[in-house]
């Protein structure tokens, strides 16, 4: 099995910062594209910020310029950096991977989340 493990979320003035972290363990063969996901009450889960294995990223409209995603794959880790924070982006972020995992002889690619993080800008 796989486990993903958020950190950093909080509460933080409209205009600061907050980064989130998260920590993958398990049987991990390889982590193919990672991610991070918000879900705001009534509203539903969507893609805010994404990145291949080899480095490649993807972002939401709403945050471009804001939000950096980034990764270290030494340590399976991804984290983002969110800088000049609205109270829009008040949300659970879940992190996201596709991860490859089983046996090196008979592997299958599987979808992990995290337990969730929540992040609160205030006004």
């Amino acid at each position: 099995q796989v486990q993903l493990v958020e950190s950093g979320g909080g509460l933080v003035q409209a205009g600061g910062s907050l980064r989130l972290s998260c920590a993958a363990s398990g049987n991990i063969l390889r982590l193919n594209a990672m991610g991070w996901y918000r879900q705001a009450p009534g509203k539903q889960r969507e893609l805010v910020a994404a990145i291949t294995s080899g480095g490649r990223t993807n972002y939401a409209d709403s945050v471009k310029g804001r939000f950096t995603i980034s990764r270290d794959n030494a340590k399976n880790t991804v984290s983002l950096q969110m800088n000049s924070l609205k109270p829009e982006d008040t949300a659970v972020y879940y992190c996201n991977a596709a991860v490859n995992t089983g046996s090196i002889a008979d592997y299958y690619t599987a979808n992990f989340w995290g337990q969730g993080t929540q992040v609160t800008v205030s006004s």
